[in-house]
Protein backbone atom coordinates (compact mmCIF):
# COMPACT_ATOMS: atom_id res chain seq x y z
CA UNK A 1 0.00 0.00 0.00
CA UNK A 2 3.07 2.13 0.89
CA UNK A 3 4.34 1.69 -2.55
CA UNK A 4 1.29 2.33 -4.70
CA UNK A 5 1.28 5.50 -2.77
CA UNK A 6 4.43 6.49 -3.67
CA UNK A 7 4.01 6.04 -7.19
CA UNK A 8 0.91 7.93 -7.40
CA UNK A 9 2.83 11.10 -6.00
CA UNK A 10 5.11 10.57 -8.88
CA UNK A 11 4.90 13.28 -11.58
CA UNK A 12 2.75 11.85 -14.27
CA UNK A 13 0.37 12.87 -17.09
CA UNK A 14 -3.30 13.99 -15.51
CA UNK A 15 -6.47 12.27 -16.81
CA UNK A 16 -9.04 13.51 -16.99
CA UNK A 17 -11.55 11.59 -14.70
CA UNK A 18 -15.58 10.65 -15.31
CA UNK A 19 -17.49 13.52 -13.19
CA UNK A 20 -20.42 11.93 -10.87
CA UNK A 21 -23.57 13.27 -11.10
CA UNK A 22 -24.71 15.58 -7.96
CA UNK A 23 -27.79 13.98 -7.77
CA UNK A 24 -29.65 11.36 -8.86
CA UNK A 25 -33.33 11.17 -9.66
CA UNK A 26 -35.61 9.40 -7.34
CA UNK A 27 -36.22 5.50 -7.58
CA UNK A 28 -38.78 2.54 -6.08
CA UNK A 29 -36.37 -0.07 -5.90
CA UNK A 30 -33.24 -0.49 -3.98
CA UNK A 31 -29.91 0.53 -5.97
CA UNK A 32 -28.19 -2.48 -6.98
CA UNK A 33 -25.01 -3.62 -5.24
CA UNK A 34 -22.10 -3.02 -7.65
CA UNK A 35 -21.99 -0.38 -10.55
CA UNK A 36 -19.16 0.22 -13.21
CA UNK A 37 -18.76 4.04 -13.35
CA UNK A 38 -15.91 3.78 -15.58
CA UNK A 39 -13.85 1.38 -17.56
CA UNK A 40 -11.40 -0.10 -15.23
CA UNK A 41 -9.45 -1.68 -18.18
CA UNK A 42 -8.68 1.58 -19.73
CA UNK A 43 -7.67 3.35 -17.00
CA UNK A 44 -5.34 0.11 -16.07
CA UNK A 45 -3.71 0.61 -19.67
CA UNK A 46 -3.37 3.70 -18.73
CA UNK A 47 -1.34 3.38 -15.39
CA UNK A 48 0.82 0.43 -17.25
CA UNK A 49 1.30 3.08 -20.44
CA UNK A 50 2.64 5.57 -16.55
CA UNK A 51 5.42 2.83 -15.83
CA UNK A 52 3.44 0.43 -13.40
CA UNK A 53 3.17 -3.01 -13.31
CA UNK A 54 -0.19 -4.62 -14.13
CA UNK A 55 -1.02 -5.70 -10.60
CA UNK A 56 -0.61 -2.14 -9.66
CA UNK A 57 -2.34 -0.98 -12.00
CA UNK A 58 -5.52 -3.04 -11.09
CA UNK A 59 -5.24 -2.66 -7.23
CA UNK A 60 -5.35 1.11 -7.58
CA UNK A 61 -7.96 1.16 -10.21
CA UNK A 62 -9.77 -1.39 -7.79
CA UNK A 63 -9.26 1.03 -4.61
CA UNK A 64 -10.87 3.84 -7.09
CA UNK A 65 -13.80 1.84 -7.88
CA UNK A 66 -14.32 1.04 -4.16
CA UNK A 67 -14.16 4.44 -3.10
CA UNK A 68 -16.71 5.50 -5.92
CA UNK A 69 -19.22 2.95 -4.97
CA UNK A 70 -18.68 3.74 -1.14
CA UNK A 71 -19.43 7.69 -2.43
CA UNK A 72 -22.19 6.50 -4.60
CA UNK A 73 -23.98 4.24 -1.60
CA UNK A 74 -23.58 7.47 1.33
CA UNK A 75 -25.27 9.36 -1.47
CA UNK A 76 -27.78 6.88 -2.50
CA UNK A 77 -28.42 6.35 1.58
CA UNK A 78 -29.17 10.02 1.82
CA UNK A 79 -31.89 9.70 -1.15
CA UNK A 80 -35.29 8.90 -0.29
CA UNK A 81 -37.16 6.47 -2.76
CA UNK A 82 -40.47 7.66 -4.66
CA UNK A 83 -42.75 5.60 -2.57
CA UNK A 84 -41.64 7.48 0.60
CA UNK A 85 -41.50 10.85 -1.39
CA UNK A 86 -45.03 9.59 -2.58
CA UNK A 87 -46.17 8.56 0.89
CA UNK A 88 -44.37 11.88 2.17
CA UNK A 89 -46.16 14.24 -0.50
CA UNK A 90 -49.94 12.80 0.38
CA UNK A 91 -48.96 13.54 4.35
CA UNK A 92 -48.04 17.18 3.25
CA UNK A 93 -51.81 17.32 1.43
CA UNK A 94 -53.30 15.80 4.34
CA UNK A 95 -51.75 18.16 6.90
CA UNK A 96 -52.35 20.97 4.60
CA UNK A 97 -56.12 20.13 4.18
CA UNK A 98 -56.67 19.93 7.73
CA UNK A 99 -54.56 22.42 8.20
CA UNK A 100 -57.01 24.51 5.98
CA UNK A 101 -60.00 22.93 7.70
CA UNK A 102 -58.35 24.24 11.12
CA UNK A 103 -57.77 27.81 9.53
CA UNK A 104 -61.12 28.31 8.42
CA UNK A 105 -63.24 26.90 11.55
CA UNK A 106 -60.82 29.61 13.28
CA UNK A 107 -61.76 32.14 11.11
CA UNK A 108 -65.56 31.42 11.14
CA UNK A 109 -65.24 30.98 15.31
CA UNK A 110 -63.53 34.42 15.47
CA UNK A 111 -65.51 35.75 13.22
CA UNK A 112 -68.84 34.57 15.62
CA UNK A 113 -67.02 36.05 18.46
CA UNK A 114 -66.86 38.93 17.10
CA UNK A 115 -70.60 38.85 15.81
CA UNK A 116 -71.60 38.50 19.00
CA UNK A 117 -69.11 40.89 20.72
CA UNK A 118 -70.16 43.31 18.43
CA UNK A 119 -73.55 42.64 19.73
CA UNK A 120 -72.85 42.84 23.01
CA UNK A 121 -71.40 46.14 22.99
CA UNK A 122 -74.52 47.53 21.04
CA UNK A 123 -76.39 45.96 23.63
CA UNK A 124 -73.95 47.76 26.06
CA UNK A 125 -74.34 50.98 24.19
CA UNK A 126 -78.04 50.73 24.35
CA UNK A 127 -78.49 50.40 27.67
CA UNK A 128 -75.70 53.61 28.26
CA UNK A 129 -77.89 55.35 25.95
CA UNK A 130 -81.41 54.40 28.23
CA UNK A 131 -79.51 55.03 31.36
CA UNK A 132 -78.39 58.81 29.77
CA UNK A 133 -81.84 59.58 28.62
CA UNK A 134 -83.21 58.40 32.47
CA UNK A 135 -80.34 60.36 33.54
CA UNK A 136 -81.31 63.18 31.49
CA UNK A 137 -84.82 63.23 33.01
CA UNK A 138 -83.98 63.26 36.29
CA UNK A 139 -82.01 65.78 35.66
CA UNK A 140 -84.26 68.24 33.58
CA UNK A 141 -86.99 67.21 36.27
CA UNK A 142 -84.27 68.41 39.17
CA UNK A 143 -83.75 71.59 37.48
CA UNK A 144 -87.75 72.52 36.54
CA UNK A 145 -88.31 71.69 40.17
CA UNK A 146 -85.48 74.02 41.40
CA UNK A 147 -86.64 76.78 38.59
CA UNK A 148 -90.19 76.89 39.90
CA UNK A 149 -89.13 76.99 43.57
CA UNK A 150 -86.71 79.57 42.80
CA UNK A 151 -89.31 81.84 40.86
CA UNK A 152 -91.90 81.16 43.67
CA UNK A 153 -89.21 82.17 46.40
CA UNK A 154 -88.50 85.34 44.18
CA UNK A 155 -92.35 86.12 44.16
CA UNK A 156 -93.12 85.65 47.30
CA UNK A 157 -89.45 88.02 48.10
CA UNK A 158 -90.85 90.66 45.40
CA UNK A 159 -94.12 90.77 47.27
CA UNK A 160 -92.62 91.09 50.46
CA UNK A 161 -90.86 93.93 49.02
CA UNK A 162 -93.32 95.08 47.36
CA UNK A 163 -95.28 95.24 51.08
CA UNK A 164 -92.58 97.29 52.23
CA UNK A 165 -92.46 99.72 49.60
CA UNK A 166 -96.18 100.43 49.71
CA UNK A 167 -95.47 101.04 53.47
CA UNK A 168 -92.79 103.11 52.73
CA UNK A 169 -94.68 104.98 49.74
CA UNK A 170 -97.35 105.18 52.61
CA UNK A 171 -95.31 106.30 55.18
CA UNK A 172 -93.66 108.96 52.75
CA UNK A 173 -96.98 110.04 51.99
CA UNK A 174 -98.09 110.94 55.61
CA UNK A 175 -95.30 112.30 56.44
CA UNK A 176 -95.51 114.89 53.49
CA UNK A 177 -99.12 115.34 54.61
CA UNK A 178 -98.37 116.31 57.84
CA UNK A 179 -95.10 118.48 56.80
CA UNK A 180 -97.41 120.22 54.35
CA UNK A 181 -99.74 120.70 57.56
CA UNK A 182 -97.21 121.98 59.30
CA UNK A 183 -95.93 124.64 56.68
CA UNK A 184 -99.64 126.06 56.37
CA UNK A 185 -99.38 126.40 59.94
CA UNK A 186 -96.16 128.58 60.04
CA UNK A 187 -97.26 130.55 56.82
CA UNK A 188 -100.71 131.05 58.69
CA UNK A 189 -98.31 132.23 61.58
CA UNK A 190 -96.46 134.08 59.62
CA UNK A 191 -99.05 135.99 57.86
CA UNK A 192 -100.79 136.78 61.27
CA UNK A 193 -97.66 137.99 62.66
CA UNK A 194 -96.95 140.40 59.15
CA UNK A 195 -100.31 141.68 59.76
CA UNK A 196 -99.77 142.79 63.66
CA UNK A 197 -96.22 144.16 62.41
CA UNK A 198 -97.38 146.20 59.50
CA UNK A 199 -100.61 146.92 61.51
CA UNK A 200 -98.29 148.13 64.45
CA UNK A 201 -96.03 150.02 62.10
CA UNK A 202 -99.13 151.86 60.28
CA UNK A 203 -100.39 152.99 64.00
CA UNK A 204 -97.14 154.29 64.57
CA UNK A 205 -96.74 155.78 61.54
CA UNK A 206 -100.03 157.80 61.96
CA UNK A 207 -99.21 159.01 65.81
CA UNK A 208 -96.07 160.66 64.62
CA UNK A 209 -97.64 162.60 61.65
CA UNK A 210 -100.36 163.61 63.46
CA UNK A 211 -97.46 164.38 66.17
CA UNK A 212 -95.79 166.55 63.81
CA UNK A 213 -98.97 168.22 61.92
CA UNK A 214 -100.18 169.61 65.39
Amino acid sequence: MLRTTKLLRTPTAVYPWPALPLRRPLHSSPAPLAHHFFDSADYVHRFEQQGLTRQQAEGIVDALENIVQESVNNLESNLVSRTEHYKHHDRQKVDFAALKQNLELSERTDFMNLKAENERLLGDIERLKQKLREEISRTQAGVRLDLNLEKGRIRDEMSTREGKLTEVDTRIENEIGLLRASMEAVKFNILQYAFAVMSGTGALLLAYLRMFAN
